[in-house]
């Protein structure tokens, strides 16, 4: 199918990979956003800078603190910047996945109680770590297969 003159057909020329690494950086992007929004994060007024004292959860679940918002529009600025080559794109999925399982393991073995929980984490996030890392991964992978990797 012809596309018409100065449109462009979003498949053409882009890299599975590339799409999907932009893809996990909008959700990022939305996700950090959405962490500094009352009603979308409920005990807003609990959010504090960092720490395990803060008491706002982002859609009433996931343990959250300006840090961790932060952190978040930071790794979605990361993906959408890493996208624009395959190779930055495989990496930001991969590497970016291999960060999500070791906070996956951090969660795990810290007291989520204690200062050492400064992001801060709960089960509820330590399970979304889980499989952020694996479906991160695999993306990463599973887009790349057999791809010329330049």
């Amino acid at each position: 199918m012809a596309h018409s003159r100065g449109r462009r057909n979003p498949a053409d020329g882009r890299a599975p990979v590339r799409r999907a690494a932009a893809a996990v950086g909008v959700i990022f992007l939305i996700i950090g956003v959405l962490g500094f929004i009352p009603g979308i994060t409920s005990n807003f007024d609990d959010l504090y800078f960092a720490g395990h004292e803060s008491d706002a959860k982002l859609f009433g679940l996931f343990q959250v603190s300006v840090l961790h918002n932060i952190v978040h529009l930071l790794f979605g600025i990361a993906g959408l910047a890493l996208s624009r080559t395959v190779s930055g794109a495989r990496t930001y999925l991969i590497g970016g996945g291999a960060i999500y399982l070791v906070l996956w393991l951090y969660g795990l073995v810290v007291d989520h109680s204690s200062g050492a929980n400064f992001i801060p984490l709960n089960g509820a996030d330590n399970w979304l770590h889980l499989f952020l890392g694996i479906g991160m991964i695999a993306l990463g992978l599973l887009t790349t297969r057999g791809v010329n990797r330049r």
